[in-house]
């Protein structure tokens, strides 16, 4: 299993997940993430009440990013935060974004 934890990170040749795929994998995620229409990014959306919670969503979103070396995309605003992952140097979805979606599903329980 690949785990968030990838170090020097990823490259070009870490392997995408083709669409079928993913929608596999984001239909075992305990959070409810979204497919985008090009199949490389996943984003979940979370809906707050308030400003301060959704910035504390976020710096929870970049705190475990940084503990892993890979970063979410992060919007936040009043009443929400959305976090989107992607792995930008392979140029599309891969089990490292998977994995990392699952562990801030995990921080949220």
């Amino acid at each position: 299993m690949t785990t968030c934890n990838i170090g020097g990170g990823c490259s070009a040749d870490t392997p995408v997940l083709d669409q079928d795929a993913a929608r596999d994998q984001i239909a075992g995620l305990a959070g409810d993430w979204q497919l985008s229409d090009e199949g490389t990014t996943i984003t979940r959306r979370i809906t707050v009440k308030g400003f301060a919670k959704a910035v504390y969503l976020a710096n929870l979103a970049a705190w475990m990013a940084d503990q892993h070396g890979h970063h979410p995309d992060v919007a936040f605003g009043w009443g929400y935060c959305a976090v989107s992952y992607t792995t930008h140097e392979a140029g599309g979805l891969t089990e490292v974004d998977i994995a990392c979606a699952r562990e801030f599903d995990a921080l949220l329980a």
